[in-house]
């Protein structure tokens, strides 16, 4: 697996990075970053692997995802054409 400085951040939002790499297949996902720990979320929040402990932190990054579901997907689209991804707003 590649670093996580391998791949593009799309949002950063209350400590939490959230970046998607261009090379990965599978269910569509993005990967998100808190205090040190990783995990991979699909577009509607859920986890797929790693963990982030925090409850809060897994709530604001499941409650970003469903409400940035279609950029999610088309920055998807973009990753596996070799496209550059475009910036997601963050939580406010």
């Amino acid at each position: 697996m590649e670093s996580n400085t391998d791949m593009p951040v799309v949002s950063t939002f209350f400590g939490i990075v959230i970046r998607m790499f261009y090379r990965e297949h599978g269910v569509p996902h993005f990967h998100a970053e808190h205090q040190g720990q990783q995990a991979s979320f699909t577009f509607d929040g859920e986890i797929l692997a790693g963990s982030i402990r925090s409850r809060t932190a897994r709530r604001l990054i499941e409650e970003w995802a469903l409400a940035h579901n279609v950029e999610l997907q088309a920055n998807w689209s973009r990753a596996r054409a070799g496209e550059p991804l475009e910036g997601i707003a963050p939580l406010d």
